[in-house]
């Protein structure tokens, strides 16, 4: 991690294969000094040089680290790119420069689909055990999955399993996915639903809604996620049929230490939302450019047609259909955590 300047907010997001977050070098564990971090896979054992700053130890063989630097404004995308440049990732013994260790042994990658993951749940979830140990309490779930015949690179299903069981099993894994998919539907802040494996530990629905509505989301305590699927009055956001406001006072705007956005979603599909202006979002560095009344307030407009000339630099695109809307809070202060500040609600205008 290179060092940057102080008030510019980067991290990197270390997330195991059971998409709980394992670590957070950066901004708000270990400053924007930079430094050389060790990470290593589970059981780890060796010697650590001297110039590492710490040691991440990951509980999986397959794990992710994605990567967020601060953009400012458009001018400072550039800057960006010079720290982006800055991040390095080697092997130990290139960065010690000591000879290499054996090689993995070659694995035989499956096939991954979305689909698969529902119609072959059960064979996938075999193969994917071999990169994932169980949790120090969870042998238990391991030892009940392996009498169904669910253990690391077994076949699936075994002949031991009777056909009524392995129909039972597959009508299992299509109810539960569209119950994960509810209950993701349900979802309205993130401040309960990603964290640690100890925190997370034993909430394997909460885990799996979780990632269904947002894989890879952060920890509350890097980032707030305020999820708007429903106006004040409890009704569906409707590109087709309505418009919508959402209001800041000097009192309501997010309390942050790094900055906040506001990003639009269509819902089926739960992707960013194509529009004429090329604006997907509305952020903390674009306040300056937000039209404020006398009395400070800031009026954001959400819906599919322009609100016109004079609103249009407050105005988020959003598609002609149902959709939602997600604010992130980047380090977000304790009136945030606590319950003191409370996100204003999405209005419906008439």
């Amino acid at each position: 991690m290179p060092p940057i300047e102080k008030d510019r907010y980067y991290s990197l997001q270390l997330i195991d294969l059971y998409t709980n977050n394992v670590d957070y070098p950066g901004t708000r564990v270990d400053g924007n000094g930079g430094g050389d971090f060790l990470i290593t896979g589970p059981g780890w054992k060796g010697d650590i040089p001297k110039s590492i700053k710490r040691v991440i130890e990951m509980p999986t063989t397959l794990a992710i680290g994605i990567i967020r630097t601060q953009l400012f404004s458009p001018d400072d995308l550039e800057k960006v790119k010079e720290v982006q440049a800055g991040y390095k990732a080697a092997l130990l013994s290139a960065y010690e420069g000591t000879p290499a260790s054996a090689a993995p042994l070659a694995v035989d990658w499956v096939p991954i689909s979305d689909e698969l993951m529902v119609t072959d749940y059960w064979s996938l979830s075999a193969f994917l055990l071999q990169f994932a140990p169980p949790y120090p309490g969870d042998e238990a779930q391991r030892e009940n999955l392996a009498k169904l015949g669910i253990h690391e690179k077994a076949t699936w299903p075994g002949t031991d399993l009777s056909p009524p069981t392995v129909a039972l099993m597959k009508e299992v894994a299509v109810a539960t996915e569209k119950e994960i998919r509810d209950k993701a539907a349900r979802l309205t802040d993130s401040s309960k639903i990603f964290g640690t494996p100890e925190f997370m530990k034993g909430r394997f629905m909460v885990r799996a809604a979780a990632a269904q509505g947002g894989i890879y989301g952060n920890s509350v305590q890097e980032a707030l996620y305020v999820i708007y699927a429903f106006d004040a009055q409890k009704a569906p956001l409707d590109g087709k049929t309505g418009r919508y406001t959402l209001t800041f006072t000097p009192e309501t705007l997010p309390p942050v230490d790094a900055f906040w956005s506001l990003t639009m979603y269509d819902r089926p599909k739960q992707f960013l939302v194509d529009n004429p202006i090329d604006r997907y979002l509305i952020n903390s560095p674009m306040l300056a450019g937000l039209k404020k009344s006398d009395n400070g307030e800031i009026v954001l407009y959400l819906q599919h047609e322009s609100p016109g000339p004079e609103l249009e630099s407050s105005w988020l695109p959003a598609p002609s259909e149902i959709f939602y809307a997600v604010m992130r809070l980047y380090l977000p202060r304790a009136e945030a955590l606590d319950g003191r500040w409370a996100p204003p609600p999405i209005e419906a205008l008439s």
